[in-house]
């Protein structure tokens, strides 16, 4: 996109985007309300489609390139371990798995010094969900409103859209499962109850809206899991690896959960999850829980490799810089159709008074891609390598969009 280009109709689609969408559409699932363009490359913020224009990434893989897009150092870490060793379970120590652990233990809680390596959020969720049951000898699941923790079963007993759950019988196929409202405090004592197992939160609600907790909420919880005997579960899949601003967003908000669920940056764009947890969850009786290609040498290499890079290139304070950037030019938008502009760090949205769909649209014709959060939120997520000059350009397309 050129900064001329702020007015610029889409663009028109060629033999090579109907090709790609009509090999596609062949044999798709069905499962996915895809977007009639076909993206082929990456670099660092940007991405181009099939037919050679470029966009500015505020989708950055839903949250899983933190690390920007065709970095070297991860790129060259995967190419040489592919070459040495791809795949070794964990009936076999492995040494990039080592390195990983070393790694994730410099940069975690020193309570959390635990991990169980996996392959998606949703499983790591799963996973903390099953431990907290078999550390606790309970059953009861307590999640917040409008909470997002991935479309697998027992996941999708936290995840609170209705859209999600219902085609599978809503609350009757989750029992023991409680929601309470998102940010009031007073509902924390009489949710968490004795037979509690386990109350998961994100610090910031990523598809339920761009809502951050308040410190108050945050902290209520921890008390009362506490005092009930149940465990915090803290789902940084999306916030997590320097998104918010600092490397977990639970630095921000000064509490250490029982267990962290992390994924989709932590290795740079390869599938992987983790959950990091405390002692509180005793010894896990062994083979009760496992998967084939958690911790294998790809992802781990890919890992060490990015958060490498994240730390090199300080991506917490470039995520606090750019997110007050775009957060200050996103508020001074003057639009009747805006209802409210909230976030941290990069993960940022927009409130509209209406659909959002248009504007997202607006957007994509002006080359920038963004997100829904709900019908009326336009999420920004973009790579944590964004400079000054691409958010510049991303608010003003914004507000062309809006206009």
């Amino acid at each position: 996109m050129r900064p001329s280009d702020a007015e610029a109709p889409a663009p028109p689609r060629s033999a090579a985007t109907s090709d790609i969408v009509a090999r596609e559409d062949t044999h798709t699932s069905g499962l996915y309300q895809k977007r009639r363009l076909a993206i082929v490359r990456g670099e660092g913020a940007r991405l181009w489609d099939a037919e050679g224009n470029e966009y500015i990434d505020c989708v950055g893989g839903q949250g899983s390139a933190n690390l920007g897009h065709g970095n070297a150092a991860v790129a060259e870490a995967i190419a040489a371990q592919a070459r040495t060793l791809a795949s070794c379970t964990e009936l076999f120590y492995n040494d990039r798995r080592a390195e990983l652990y070393s790694v994730l233990s410099r940069i975690l809680p020193p309570d959390l010094d635990r991990v169980f390596l996996c392959n998606s959020g949703a499983e790591a969720v799963e996973a903390a969900f099953k431990f907290a049951r078999m550390a606790t000898k309970r059953t009861r699941i307590v999640a917040t409103m409008r909470g997002f923790h991935g479309k697998t079963m027992g996941a999708l007993a936290a995840t609170w859209g209705p859209e999600y759950r219902d085609a599978l019988g809503g609350d009757a196929l989750f029992p023991g499962t409680a929601h309470v409202p998102f940010n009031k405090v007073e509902a924390l004592e009489a949710a968490i109850t004795p037979d509690t197992a386990a109350f998961v939160l994100e610090l910031v609600q990523g598809e339920g809206g761009v809502r951050p907790a308040t410190e108050e909420f945050a902290r209520e919880a921890a008390r009362v899991c506490k005092a009930r005997g149940a465990l915090l579960i803290v789902d940084e899949v999306q916030t997590g690896f320097c998104r918010t601003g600092a490397m977990f967003a639970i630095e921000r908000y000064g509490i250490v959960p029982d267990a962290l669920c992390l994924a989709k940056s932590i290795a740079g764009g390869v599938p992987m999850g983790a959950v990091a947890f405390s002692r509180a969850f005793g010894d896990l009786p062994k083979r009760s829980h496992s998967t084939t290609f958690g911790g294998n040498p790809l992802a781990c290499a890919a890992s060490v490799a990015a958060i490498g890079e994240m730390r090199r290139l300080d991506l917490a304070r470039n995520a606090r810089a750019r997110g007050d950037q775009l957060l200050g030019g996103l508020r001074g938008i003057e639009s009747p159709r805006v209802r409210e502009v909230r976030g941290l760090g990069l993960l940022c949205g927009i409130e509209l008074k209406e659909s959002a769909g248009p504007t997202i649209k607006g957007l994509q014709d002006r080359g920038v891609l963004a997100l829904g959060a709900g019908p009326t939120v336009v999420r920004y997520l973009p790579p944590l390598v964004i400079t000054a000059e691409q958010v510049d350009r991303v608010v003003a397309a914004t507000a062309a969009a809006l206009a």
